[in-house]
């Protein structure tokens, strides 16, 4: 919908400073994002890490005009147009409601602890037929995802299904006003957010002041639940166990199906489900109340019902045949999603060269002119170098797009998958669900076997968040991506890493830097144990040394002027008490000699290492590094006339002294998801998870044994099964011998015997599980510091040692 500035700036209560004759057709929030135009508004959102209007500069420069800001940045009041807010969040979500107000169809409000996107899902799926649905792309529920979402509605569309995700007290209304639901779904209540309600009573109050104006509310019943709706609300409720529920079901397995048999009022229905898991199962009952609501008939629910799918969640890379990365988004194809797909690709591009491979696209809202005109405009401002289309209307419209080739169907695709010669790019892949993407992925995929480590972005970018709100606003961060970032992965997190601007990034060997540098990233990069034999590649590569002695010092002076460097960055380490490398306070006359007057480099930054940040037992001695450090970095700075950064916290050191943040701080462990602290770690997310399948399953009778050295004998029939991954993936041999376990259908599976160098064996006699189901090695349970605790070690070499033909799987929700 196109708003001229002056509608917008009666909209949002603003006092608007500049020109009021343009229009806006496009809302964005985040900067980087290649879409951004001459029509964006664009909402200089402030959080807690993070203030949007320190990028209103650089956007000016790259065309955008009129902003939403709280002021108006110096320098900038006569370069473009500014609605000045008090708070641009809130007026973000004030437009939203308005634009919402716009329109009558019914909307669906979701909202709970669990399931709101699959249910969100199913119902687009089971409902797209008949209706033209907006909907809330991948999950977009919160305080910011909502009024995105709603944004998207346009003149075409006759239902919304939008999701409703709120942490704590007093969210839920703002969130009311932007959706106003006529019909509200609560999915399954369960213990996610918990910590941000007094009880459970507290937390259905406040998710039910959602579905205050709403016409009616579908469930599954619950005596609080029904307690606390409003009388003039009707309700429809189903239940397994309480028979004056309005739907009355129970369910029966048959094979790897759910046989659902269906009460409601003098009715009987029976329809059959492709799942047998109570999540998804509980799932599709809330998406088949949605139909009984709708008055759907038997046969169109029956036919319907049999065909829901997985639902993937998740962006996904991948590495792919050919030196290529693949972004697998083979499940959904719709605007909305694709422009956040694009906005992903660039994030997190490895290859200068950009391929997308795109289906038709379904429920626009738009008419096909219009909506692949959209599209070209996309794909062009996201400059993607080549266009794969598949499908009969995007091959009808391939006019509009640059370098684009189209097939009919994904079978003409295979056809010709020889000739389109996939190498050094990155690829899109996103789809409607019945072209069968997932088979394009499987093709260009490179292959590895069936243990992946699966690292979730969305937590890395939620604990770096974290740790940024515990510094000050100038507090400048270096995040260490050594050590292969800690196994999770180097490129991708430090890619990831470079879309959150931190200010620097920490290696430890120049070949880790180098290969960041060769795939693109541009932040500054400081190799903290540079070897003599490395300092060319360090210079020539534009690295940044760390320099612990006067002989690294002399010899790295000695290529700098042979090479008539001038003020080439390097990084002074001090040694306060760690002893293990730095210069130390007997040594600091001579290295002031060296460096005075000395104009081949520059000191960048003077650093330390605390040895106790993370042992408050040690605080005295804590606290003599520290004293020792400000000693020590000011005689260099005052001596030297310098302003260096300065920094010696790391992930511990930022919680546990705050108070000598100096200049800059290193994040380690804590960005994945790793805390020494008990009550830290309740705020961290789980970053990696750890995966395998179950190759094969076989029973053994008492006194028969497992593995080698019979370390194994059973003393009563067992089952065993046997997971593909061992020591030389990284599991240590020490986890073994009923010492550890796996996760098997969310069930502990104790590891028996020896861990094999490729495989290991668990004992399955009391899970129901088969040959191909997921084997958690570690996540969530057993967790990294779980494991680290009982082989009495620590979380870092855990992490560490997964070994590199382990496929890294990376994804953000």
């Amino acid at each position: 919908m196109t708003l001229s500035i002056q509608n917008i700036e009666k909209i949002l209560h603003a006092k608007r400073f500049g020109d009021s004759n343009g229009t806006i057709d496009t809302i964005s929030i985040d900067s980087r994002s290649l879409q951004n135009n001459q029509k964006t508004l664009f909402f200089a959102l402030v959080g807690p890490n993070n203030d949007a209007h320190q990028y209103i500069s650089d956007l000016i420069e790259k065309g955008v005009q009129n902003f939403v800001v709280t002021h108006i940045p110096e320098k900038l009041s006569n370069k473009a147009t500014f609605l000045v807010v008090e708070n641009t969040l809130e007026a973000l979500q004030r437009y939203a409601a308005y634009h919402r107000s716009l329109f009558k169809f019914p909307v669906f409000g979701l909202t709970g602890s669990n399931g709101k996107t699959i249910v969100k899902e199913w119902l687009n799926f089971l409902m797209s037929p008949d209706f033209n649905i907006i909907r809330s792309p991948k999950s977009y529920n919160s305080q910011v995802g909502v009024p995105l979402s709603v944004i998207s509605i346009n003149d075409r569309h006759n239902l919304g299904i939008f999701e409703a995700g709120i942490s704590k007290m007093n969210e839920m209304e703002k969130l009311e006003v932007i959706i106003r639901p006529t019909i509200g779904i609560i999915t399954n209540i369960g213990s996610a957010h918990d910590e941000g309600f007094e009880d459970l009573e507290k937390k259905i109050k406040e998710k039910l002041k959602l579905f205050k104006n709403s016409k009616l509310i579908i469930y599954q019943k619950n005596k609080l639940v029904d307690s606390l709706i409003e009388s003039k609300i009707k309700s429809f409720s189903w239940s397994y166990t309480d028979e004056t529920a309005d739907v009355f079901i129970s369910k029966k397995d048959i094979q790897d199906k759910t046989v659902l048999q269906i009460r409601n009022d003098k009715d009987n229905l029976e329809i059959q489900i492709p799942f047998q898991d109570e999540a998804s199962v509980e799932n599709a009952i809330t998406c088949l109340m949605v139909l009984l609501s709708f008055k759907y008939s038997k046969s169109t629910i029956q036919n319907r019902m049999q065909w829901l799918y997985p639902v993937e969640m998740r962006l996904k890379i991948k590495n792919g045949i050919n030196n290529t990365t693949l972004i697998d988004d083979s499940y959904s194809s719709d605007f909305q999603s694709l422009k956040i797909a694009l906005d992903f690709l660039e994030s997190q591009k490895q290859y200068k060269n950009k391929t997308v491979i795109l289906s038709d696209i379904f429920q626009s809202g738009l008419s096909n002119e219009e909506l692949y005109s959209k599209v070209a405009q996309l794909i062009t401002s996201n400059k993607i170098n080549r266009v794969i289309g598949i499908g009969e209307t995007i091959s009808e419209f391939k006019h509009k797009f640059k370098n684009c080739i189209t097939f009919k169907n994904t079978s003409d695709f295979f056809l010709n998958l020889n000739y389109l010669n996939f190498i050094n790019e990155t690829i899109l892949i996103k789809g409607a669900r019945h072209f069968q993407f997932e088979e394009i992925v499987a093709a260009l995929e490179e292959k590895t076997h069936e243990t992946v480590l699966e690292i979730n972005l969305n937590s890395i970018s939620h604990n770096l968040s974290f740790y940024k709100s515990k510094l000050k606003p100038i507090t400048k961060m270096m995040v260490m991506v050594k050590a292969f970032g800690y196994g999770s992965g180097g490129f991708e997190i430090a890619k990831l890493l470079q879309h959150h601007k931190v200010d620097y990034l920490g290696v430890a060997f120049a070949d880790e830097g180098i290969s960041l540098k060769n795939t693109g990233i541009t932040l500054p990069i400081m190799v903290l144990n540079p070897e003599t034999t490395s300092f060319s590649a360090i210079i020539q590569y534009k690295l940044e040394p760390e320099i612990y002695s006067l002989k690294g010092l002399n010899a790295f002076l000695k290529i700098a002027e042979k090479r008539k460097l001038k003020h080439f960055p390097i990084h002074i380490k001090l040694d306060t008490g760690m002893h293990r490398l730095g210069f130390e306070e007997e040594n600091l006359d001579e290295l002031i000699a060296v460096l005075k007057d000395n104009k081949f480099v520059t000191v960048k930054s003077i650093l330390s290492h605390m040895a106790t940040s993370d042992d408050l037992e040690h605080q005295e001695f804590a606290h003599s590094q520290l004293n020792l450090f400000e000693i020590l970095s000011s005689k260099l700075m005052n001596e030297l006339q310098i302003k260096p950064i300065r920094h010696i916290l790391n992930t511990s050191g930022i919680s546990n002294f705050p108070q000598a943040q100096y200049d800059m701080v290193r994040l380690g462990i804590g960005l994945y998801g790793v805390s020494n602290d008990v009550e830290e770690q309740k705020y961290l997310d789980n970053v990696g998870t750890l995966k395998s399948i179950i190759s094969q399953i076989r029973s053994i009778q008492a006194g028969e044994s497992v593995g080698y050295g019979r370390r194994f004998v059973a003393d009563r029939p067992t089952k065993i099964a046997t997971i593909p991954i061992g020591y030389a993936d990284g599991i240590s041999r020490h986890w073994g011998n009923s010492i550890g376990f796996v996760t098997i259908n969310n069930q502990k599976a104790a590891i028996v015997g020896c861990i094999c160098m490729d495989m290991l064996m668990v004992d399955v006699s009391e899970i129901n599980c088969k040959e191909g189901d997921s084997v958690i090695i570690f996540g969530e349970s057993p967790s990294v510091s779980y494991i680290a605790a009982q082989l009495q070690t620590i979380p870092y070499e855990i992490l560490t040692s997964i070994s590199q033909r382990v496929k890294r799987v990376f994804y953000r929700e």
